[in-house]
C-alpha cells in the first residue's frame, strides 16, 4: 500500500474512534447509556445470526451496510428518534459529516462507503432494505432489554419502523415477538410506577 494511503486510512480509523463514544437514548441490561459504535456492532451481529434467511442476497454487503449506517454521527451525535423532526436535515447532517470523517480516505474508497450508505439511507436495495428493519429491530431490542429511566416511553416503540417491517417476512416475525416483550414492559412499568406512587402516598400520610 502506498505510504500517504496508509496513513490516511490509519486517520480516518482514529476519527471513526470517536463512534464509540457516542451516547443513544437507549441503555445496557446493567443501565449504562449504550453507544452507537454498540449498536452499529450488534446489527451487524443480527444480520450474520439469520444469514440463513437471507436467500440469495449478499450478506457482506449487508454487513458493510451495518458498519456504516450511522458512522456520520460520530461527529455530532446520535439523535433520538423520538425526538426526530426532519428526516432530510438529519440525512444531510450525517452526509456532510461522513463526507468530513473519509477525507483522508483515498479518493476510490471514500467514495465507495458514500456509495454504500447512500444505498442504505435511500433503501435502493434489497440488502439495505433488511438491514433498515434490522435496524429498528435492534433498537427495540435494545429498548426492551435495558435498564431503562422510569420514565421511557415504551408506547413509542410500537409504531417505532412499522413499515421497514415489509422488507422481509422474518422481520415480521421477529416484530411481533419484540412487540410483545414491549406491552410487557410497559405494563410492568406502570405497574412499578402506581406501586411508587402508592408507597408515596402512605409514607406521606399523618400517623
Amino acid at each position: 500500500m502506498i505510504a500517504n494511503d496508509l496513513h490516511g486510512c490509519l486517520t480516518f480509523l482514529r476519527e471513526a474512534e470517536r463512534l464509540k463514544s457516542v451516547l443513544r437514548s437507549g441503555h445496557s441490561s446493567s443501565g449504562r447509556a449504550e453507544s452507537t459504535a454498540e449498536h452499529s456492532w450488534r446489527l451487524c451481529l443480527m444480520a450474520m445470526v439469520f444469514a440463513k434467511e437471507w436467500d440469495g442476497l449478499d450478506l457482506g454487503r449487508m454487513l458493510q451496510l451495518c458498519v456504516l449506517h450511522d458512522l456520520g454521527e460520530a461527529l455530532h451525535g446520535d439523535v433520538p428518534a423520538v425526538s426526530q423532526t426532519g428526516q432530510a436535515d438529519k440525512s444531510a447532517q450525517e452526509r456532510a459529516d461522513l463526507q468530513t470523517l473519509m477525507q483522508s480516505l483515498p479518493p476510490a474508497q471514500s467514495a465507495h462507503f458514500m456509495g454504500l450508505w447512500e444505498e442504505y439511507e435511500n433503501a435502493l436495495s434489497p440488502e439495505a432494505r433488511i438491514v433498515k428493519g434490522l435496524d429498528k429491530l435492534e433498537t427495540i431490542l435494545q429498548h426492551n432489554q435495558g435498564v431503562n429511566p422510569p420514565d421511557f416511553d415504551y408506547g413509542f416503540n410500537l409504531d417505532y419502523g412499522q413499515k421497514h417491517m415489509a422488507a422481509h417476512p422474518l422481520l415480521g416475525q421477529i416484530r411481533a415477538l419484540l412487540d410483545a416483550q414491549t406491552r410487557q414492559r410497559q405494563t410492568d412499568a406502570s405497574s412499578a410506577a402506581a406501586q411508587a406512587l402508592s408507597t408515596q402516598d402512605a409514607s406521606s400520610a399523618p400517623a
